[in-house]
Order: C-alpha cells, then sequence, then structure tokens
C-alpha cells in the first residue's frame, strides 16, 4: 500500500509543472473576462443575423431535399 501511495505521489509531481501560478491564472481570467465583455456588444447584434442566415440556410437545405 505504502509503494502504490508514492507511486500515485511520484506520478503525478509532475502534473503541477503545467498548472500556473495563482497570479498567472488570475491575470489570465481577468484577460479573458475583459475580451468577453467587449464581445458581449457584438455578440448580441450578431446573433440575430446569424440565427437568420442559419434558418435560410438550413430551410433551402430541406427544402430541396423534398423536391
Amino acid at each position: 500500500m505504502l509503494e502504490l501511495f508514492f507511486a500515485v505521489a511520484f506520478s503525478t509531481v509532475p502534473l503541477t509543472l503545467y498548472l500556473p501560478p495563482i497570479r498567472s491564472l488570475n491575470l489570465f481570467l481577468g484577460t479573458v473576462e475583459m475580451m468577453w465583455k467587449e464581445s458581449s456588444e457584438s455578440t448580441r447584434r450578431m446573433y440575430p443575423r446569424l440565427r437568420y442566415a442559419c434558418n435560410r440556410i438550413f430551410n433551402c437545405m430541406l427544402l430541396s431535399d423534398a423536391e
């Protein structure tokens, strides 16, 4: 059982190298949040147009298959 514990412990140690420090993670999340806020206005304007375009494309595909 002790060998299993050490095997798991030493195999997870390299994984900690892939995790950024908390300070870097906070900067990253702050940047993502800022980008999200900046893009939300254009996304709200674009979404109805995109939905309308997708509906037209799907309707054309469905109607052409029905004939």
